[in-house]
C-alpha cells in the first residue's frame, strides 16, 4: 500500500530536485532546506498554469512527495541528485525490503538523506557503485530514473525490447544496461517526454519537473493516482480517433520562439523559417490544443513594403502535421549595409536569407559567411555578382522575439486526440 503522506522523520525536509540539460554529470551539493514543513503548497511562482508538467508537480506536492523552496518557487528545470531522488522515492512508495542495507563510505551517519538512501537501496530502487560508494550528490540522468523505477517496482518488458524502443527517435543513445528497463517503463506508461514525445534524451540529466512526471506515472500504474491527460505521456496503445474537435478561432495569437537574435533578408526575397510555439494554446478549461514546443514551418516573404512571416505547417509533438494559415505583422525596419563595414559585426547573432547573405558579402567584400548562418543552408555565392559594385544595400531586420508572433488568418480545427 502506498505511503504517500508519511514523513520519514519527525522533521520533514524541503527536498529540492533538479538537473541540467547537458550530458555532463556534475557533482553538486544537495539542495535542501532543513526547516520543518508546516504547510504544503501545491502552487509555485515559477510554475505557470500552462507549464507542461504543472499537473504532475501539483499532484505530487499535494501528496507531500515533493515540496518547493522557501521563496515560493519550485525550480522545475533544476537538476536532481541521487540523494534527492532517493528522498522522493521513499515518500512516494512503501515497498517491501528485497535486500539488506549497505553502509556506503560516502554517506556519513549524519548525512541529511542517509535514511532515504538506505530505504531506496533496501527496496531495490537504487544501488551503489564499485568501491562501496553511492555518489549521493551526483545528478541523475533520465535513463537512470526510469531504470530505478522499473527495478524498484519489479517491471520487466512483455514485448520485444527492440520493438518497444523503436518508438524513440533517439533509441540508439540508450545505454545497453538500461534498454530492458526502459522498454518495461515504456510499456507501463512511465515515460513522459517534453517537448517531443518521441525524443527520450536518455543520457541528459533529469529535471525536477521530469522526475515528478515519471514518479507520478509510476503511481498511476500502481493504481495509486488518477491519470493526467498530457500529450507528452508515451503510450504504445493505439488511441481511438477523437470524437470531438476544437476550433481555434481566426485572430488567435500564437507566441513563438526562434534561436537567433535577428533575421536579415532583402526586401524582395523569400526565406524558409521554422519557429517553435512558445506557450501552450489551451481551451478555457485547460485542455492543451497546441503544446509549447510544437514546430511551425513557413517562410519570410515580401509584403506591403517590408517582410512578413507566413506559416504553412504546424507539427505537433506526436509528429502529426496540420496545415495552418497564420502570419506575423509586416516588418518594415531596415538596416543599411555599407561598403567597408565588418560583416562579422553585422551578422553576429543573426541568420540571413541567401540574398541577404550575398548582399552582405558583395557590398562589404567579406565572403566568410558560413552556411549555417544562411537560412536553409542555401548557397549564396552565385548571387553575389548582383551586389558587386554597390556602395550600400538596405536589409529588412526581423527581431524574432517581437516580430514573429503569429495571428491565425483562418480557424484552425484540432481533434481532441491530436
Amino acid at each position: 500500500m502506498s505511503n504517500l503522506n508519511r514523513w520519514k522523520s519527525g522533521t520533514a525536509l524541503l527536498i529540492a530536485l533538479g538537473l541540467s540539460a547537458g550530458t555532463v554529470t556534475p557533482i553538486v551539493a544537495p539542495l535542501i532546506a532543513p526547516a520543518p514543513v508546516l504547510a504544503q503548497s501545491t502552487t509555485f511562482s515559477d510554475v505557470s498554469s500552462n507549464y507542461w508538467a504543472r499537473d504532475f508537480i501539483a499532484a505530487l506536492a499535494a501528496r507531500g512527495v515533493i515540496a518547493g523552496f522557501p521563496d515560493g518557487t519550485f525550480r522545475p528545470e533544476s537538476p536532481v541528485t541521487r540523494a534527492q531522488f532517493a528522498a522522493m522515492l521513499t515518500k512516494a512508495f512503501n515497498n517491501a525490503k528485497v535486500r539488506d542495507a549497505v553502509a556506503f563510505s560516502d554517506v556519513p551517519s549524519d548525512y541529511w538523506a542517509r535514511a532515504a538512501i538506505r530505504e531506496a537501496y533496501e527496496e531495490g530502487f537504487l544501488a551503489g557503485y564499485p568501491g562501496n560508494v553511492f555518489r549521493p550528490n551526483q545528478n541523475i540522468p533520465r535513463e537512470q530514473v526510469l531504470v530505478s523505477l522499473a527495478n524498484g517496482l519489479n517491471y520487466s518488458p512483455t514485448g520485444s525490447t527492440e520493438n518497444v524502443l523503436g518508438y524513440y527517435s533517439d533509441a540508439s543513445g540508450i545505454s545497453g544496461y538500461a534498454e530492458s528497463s526502459i522498454a518495461a517503463a515504456t510499456e507501463k506508461g512511465l515515460v513522459v517526454n517534453y517537448p517531443n514525445v518521441r525524443s527520450l534524451n536518455p543520457t541528459r540529466n533529469a529535471t525536477r519537473a521530469e522526475v515528478a512526471a515519471f514518479i507520478y506515472q509510476a503511481l498511476v500504474n500502481q493504481g495509486q493516482a488518477a491519470a493526467i491527460n498530457s500529450p507528452y505521456v508515451v503510450s504504445l496503445t493505439p488511441t481511438t480517433p477523437p470524437v470531438s474537435s476544437f476550433r481555434i478561432p481566426s485572430g488567435t495569437t500564437i507566441p513563438v520562439r526562434y534561436d537567433k537574435e535577428r533575421i536579415l533578408v532583402t526586401q524582395d526575397e523569400r526565406a524558409p523559417v521554422t519557429v517553435t510555439v512558445g506557450a501552450n494554446i489551451t481551451t478555457s478549461n485547460g485542455t492543451v490544443l497546441i503544446p509549447a514546443g510544437s514546430e511551425i514551418a513557413g517562410e519570410v516573404r515580401p509584403a506591403q513594403g517590408g517582410s512578413q512571416f507566413v506559416a504553412q505547417t504546424l507539427t505537433l509533438p506526436n509528429n502529426r502535421q496540420l496545415a495552418i494559415d497564420a502570419s506575423s505583422q509586416v516588418i518594415t525596419r531596415t538596416e543599411t549595409i555599407r561598403r567597408g563595414a565588418s560583416a562579422g559585426e553585422l551578422i553576429r547573432g543573426a541568420v540571413l536569407g541567401s540574398a541577404a547573405a550575398a548582399a552582405v558579402a558583395g557590398v562589404t567584400g567579406d565572403r566568410t559567411i558560413r552556411a549555417e548562418e544562411v537560412l536553409g543552408g542555401t548557397a549564396f555565392g552565385t548571387l553575389i555578382s548582383l551586389f558587386l559594385g554597390r556602395d550600400r544595400v538596405d536589409l529588412v531586420v526581423i527581431d524574432p522575439e517581437t516580430d514573429l508572433n503569429l495571428r491565425l488568418n483562418q480557424d484552425l480545427v484540432i481533434g481532441t486526440g491530436s
